[in-house]
Order: structure tokens, then C-alpha cells, then sequence
């Protein structure tokens, strides 16, 4: 297929998904509350004849927009959007540019591709900064309806990401005795040492863990003055590995250990409270590559290799079950953290603008090679299975 159609659909959207970006900058929403923004979306993709579905499972702001061509398609592409803002910074992240983004792609490719059946699924993911949208929409048994899934962020280069982190937070509520640390302090049990104690051992542990592998805490809150032997004491961890097994089957258990360790040792209890997970994402490097091989073909800014390390995401959970890719788009200096001053600065620039189109052609191009080319989708499921197999007998061994 010649992408020049596709590619000139999504040029001739321009003015409208830009004014669409810039309205959500404006219109800043916290996870879970993206009213305006979802609204502008599923609007706006049920006007270009998409079926679009408000509100998926407990979350009012998820959508599902579908369209399809030809009958019992057998390719069923998946894009996906995020819409919320960072509190106190408003879209620090560049997410007010996806949804925009990802409609031009699937509008483009609803009015071009005529000649071949397929399914274009366009989700709604709310909540990524604070809530985990996708692992709610996964634990509600949403996504199985996709062959893969496709997403584009804001960046400072233009790559795809290799791997992300998988991450387990804990919320440790230490309880022990209150008493006069001067007169009395026989008579207490500080729960403030067993939380001091923990984090020694937290550092005795890092050097027997894969390097690779992450633990931060901090004191979640105050314990009190001085002169009293603090009776409650909190403690905020976060533990962190690029191998979700093992995170979850050997590095997580020890933590735990730990921490009950120094419950005995101060005579206190502890309340271990799991805060939320997220999995490490199964990289397809086949899929990665063809993203970059239409990231080059529309010339795309400051193309980079791929980030071998990153963060942790809800997309992580996605790509642990479905094949796919998340192309970084540039739009902000090189160097450049997202959740920063210098993303909100370039969040209305010709540089955001120009990048959600790029990411709209990107993910268009793409989605064209799967729909095309063929036996490309079962090698990208191919890879997919034989390195979720590989992430799996690698904790084993």
C-alpha cells in the first residue's frame, strides 16, 4: 500500500486535532477526573464514524472506540490514549498530545484503507499518573480484543523504549509503645527504630539483589517530638526490577522479611499495606523496528537508538500480556525530564505540534505494515510468546 494517502488524511486533520491538543493543555484534569478531555475525544471519533463506548468497567473517563472494515477481520489493531495531568504541574507529561495524536492515526486509516479487512480499536487509558488506568481495565477484562497496541508520548528524542521497570509499592505502618523517652523509656517500644532498622537492612540487602534491580523508601510521616518514644511510625517503598518474576517471587518476599525482621528485633508490629504493581514490559523487537523504519520514513526529529532503561508504567501490565510499542516522539531539548517546567513550556509550541503529527504518521505507518504486509502480525505474536517465555525461565534458572 502507498502510505502517501494515509499520511495526507492525517496532514489535512492538523488544524482541528492541534486546537484539540491545545484545549486539553488548557483544561488540565487529575487522574480519574479527565471529564473534558475523554468527552473531547469520544466526540470527536464518534463524528468520523467510530462506535465509541463512554465509560469502561469502574472507569468513567475510559472510552472504546471501534471501526471496522470488511467482514470477520482477522487484524485488530489497538491504539491507545492517555489524557491525565500531573497535579500542581498540569500536563508535565505531554499526555494532552496522545489522544489528539492517535485519533488523526485512526481517522486517517478509517478513511484510506479500503481494500483490506481490518479493526481499528481506539481505548481511552485515564488515570496513568496516579491509579493505573490500563491494570484497571486489564483486571476488568478489557484489551483481549487486541492483536496489539500501540501508543506515542512526548520526549525529548525520538525512540522506542526496550524495557521498563516492574514495581511493587509498599505502605509499612510500624506500631509499638509510646512512653517518656526521658523518665520512662523502659516502658516504650519505638516504632521508629524498627523502621530505621528496616532500612539498614534494606541497604544490607541491595548488595545480595540483580543489579538491575531498584529499592527506595522514605518516611511517609512524622514521628513525633524527641522526647517521646514514637508509638507509629510510616514508611513509603518502592522495589523495583526489570524481571517481573523475579521482582514478584524472590526480591518482594525478602523485602517483606525484612521488614518483619524488625518488627521482632524492637518488639513492635508491623502492618505491611501493598499499594500497587506494575509489571515490566515484554519487549517485540520486530514490532520496534518497524515503528523506527516509519519513523525514518517521515522523517521524524532526532531519531535515537532505543532506551534500554526506563521507568515504570501501566503500559508495562498491557505489554506483558499483548505484543506492542510506544514510539517517544521529540518535541522538548534533549536532556529534558517529562513531569518538568520545560514540558509544560513546549506543551503548546510548534514543536508539540509538529510531534503529535509525526506520532499520528508513525503509528498510521505502522499499523499499515501489520494490516499489509504480510505475515508480519504472527511473527510480531511469535516474538512476543518466545521472550515471555524467555523473561519467565530466566527467574527459574
Amino acid at each position: 500500500m502507498n502510505k502517501d494517502s494515509v499520511f495526507s488524511a492525517i496532514d489535512a486533520l492538523k488544524p482541528v486535532v492541534i486546537n484539540m491538543s491545545d484545549n486539553i493543555f488548557d483544561n488540565p484534569e487529575l487522574s480519574g477526573n479527565e471529564k473534558y478531555a475523554s468527552a473531547l475525544l469520544e466526540d470527536y471519533l464518534e463524528n468520523n464514524g467510530f462506535s465509541v463506548e463512554r465509560g469502561l468497567g469502574s472507569l468513567g473517563t475510559a472510552f472504546r472506540a471501534v471501526y471496522t472494515f470488511g467482514d470477520d477481520p482477522q487484524k485488530k489493531i489497538g491504539l491507545l490514549c492517555e489524557y491525565d495531568a500531573l497535579e500542581g504541574l498540569g500536563h508535565g507529561c505531554g499526555h494532552h498530545m496522545q489522544g489528539p495524536s492517535i485519533c488523526a492515526a485512526a481517522i486517517a486509516l478509517k478513511e484510506c484503507i479500503k481494500d483490506e479487512p481490518f479493526q481499528l480499536i481506539v481505548y481511552g487509558t485515564p488515570a496513568e499518573e496516579k491509579g493505573a488506568g490500563k491494570v484497571t481495565l486489564l483486571n476488568e477484562g478489557y484489551f483481549k480484543d487486541i492483536d496489539v497496541a500501540l501508543m506515542m508520548h512526548g520526549s525529548p528524542t525520538t525512540c522506542v523504549d526496550i524495557k521498563s521497570m516492574a514495581v511493587v509499592g509498599l505502605k509499612v505502618v510500624f506500631t509499638g509503645k509510646k512512653a517518656h523517652a526521658a523518665l520512662k523509656p523502659d516502658d516504650g517500644r519505638s516504632a521508629l527504630d524498627g523502621l530505621i532498622l528496616s532500612f539498614n537492612g534494606i541497604e544490607f540487602l541491595r548488595e545480595h539483589i540483580l543489579e538491575d534491580s531498584r529499592i527506595h523508601y522514605t518516611i511517609g510521616e512524622l514521628p513525633g517530638p524527641a522526647n517521646i518514644v514514637p508509638g507509629k511510625a510510616v514508611g513509603i517503598i518502592s522495589i523495583r526490577s526489570y524481571d517481573t518474576d523475579y521482582l514478584l517471587n524472590d526480591l518482594f518476599p525478602r523485602v517483606k522479611e525484612v521488614f518483619r525482621g524488625a518488627s521482632i528485633m524492637t518488639g513492635t508490629t508491623v502492618e505491611i499495606i501493598e499499594t500497587g504493581r506494575l509489571k515490566a514490559k515484554i519487549p517485540v523487537n520486530i514490532l520496534n523496528d518497524v515503528v523506527m523504519e516509519n519513523a525514518r520514513l517521515v522523517n521524524a526529529p532526532d531519531i535515537c537508538p532505543p532506551r534500554e532503561k526506563t521507568g515504570s508504567s501501566d503500559f508495562g501490565n498491557l505489554m506483558y500480556e499483548v505484543p506492542g510499542s510506544c514510539i517517544r516522539i521529540a518535541f522538548v531539548p534533549a536532556g529534558t525530564s517529562s513531569h518538568s517546567q520545560t514540558f509544560i513550556d513546549y506543551g503548546k509550541s510548534e514543536q508539540a505540534h509538529d510531534a503529535l503529527i509525526f506520532a499520528a504518521k508513525i503509528l498510521a505507518g505502522t499499523a499499515c505494515d501489520l494490516i499489509y504486509r504480510e505475515g508480519l502480525l504472527d511473527q510480531v505474536k511469535e516474538e512476543f510468546k518466545n521472550n515471555k517465555s524467555k523473561a519467565s525461565n530466566r527467574y527459574s534458572k
